[in-house]
């Protein structure tokens, strides 16, 4: 009889956020509960349950994994940007729609949590975070006061995730997404 060796409860989750991913890449977000993905990462229904709860919970807690993955690209590559307010536009531009185009899961999960409570209190906050994020990075290149900077982000995200739907959508390329929300970003910024 062989035997397995416990994991540690940081492990296990992330072990089963990545059998979740799985899932919804597979059958989409609707094929995605806690039984399914017990049954697919080889795990009793109490395992899961203990983890997420619910299935609003998994969904979300799947939504800020991917998330998670998103902030830290984004960050590594404005440490590596030259410092400018056109490369540090041209970087934030790039990992948006990269994020669009290789993280689809986003836009299904939302569209699966759609009026629910948590996610909503969940992508607020996860907006609050990332236009903070944004600010600080385009704060030395740009006059505007903190609170002014941050509402423009909020803005610019606004007209980011709906060229984010030109681009799913294959209305337009990556590479005109990008230049177009660069071209914003810096208009907004450069007078």
């Amino acid at each position: 009889m062989a035997t397995t060796s416990r994991l540690s409860k940081e492990v296990r989750r992330e072990q089963l956020l990545d059998a979740a991913l799985a899932i919804v890449r597979t059958r989409g977000a609707d094929g995605l509960t806690l039984v399914t993905l017990a049954e697919a990462a080889g795990v009793s229904r109490p395992i899961v349950y203990d983890h997420f709860g619910t299935r609003a919970g998994l969904l979300i807690a799947l939504y800020r994994q991917l998330d998670d993955r998103h902030r830290a690209a984004l960050d590594e590559a404005l440490r590596t940007a030259e410092p400018t307010v056109a490369a540090t536009a041209r970087v934030m531009s790039s990992a948006y729609f990269a994020c669009a185009t290789d993280i689809p899961e986003f836009a299904a999960l939302s569209a699966a949590l759609k009026g629910n409570p948590d996610m909503e209190a969940t992508q607020h906050d996860l907006l609050n975070n990332y236009t903070t994020a944004m600010a600080a990075a385009l704060a030395p290149y740009c006059a505007l006061s903190p609170k002014a900077l941050k509402l423009h982000c909020i803005a610019l995200l606004g007209a980011a995730e709906a060229i984010a739907t030109e681009l799913t959508h294959r209305r337009t390329t990556r590479q005109q997404a990008t230049a177009t929300f660069t071209n914003l970003i810096t208009g907004t910024l450069v007078r």
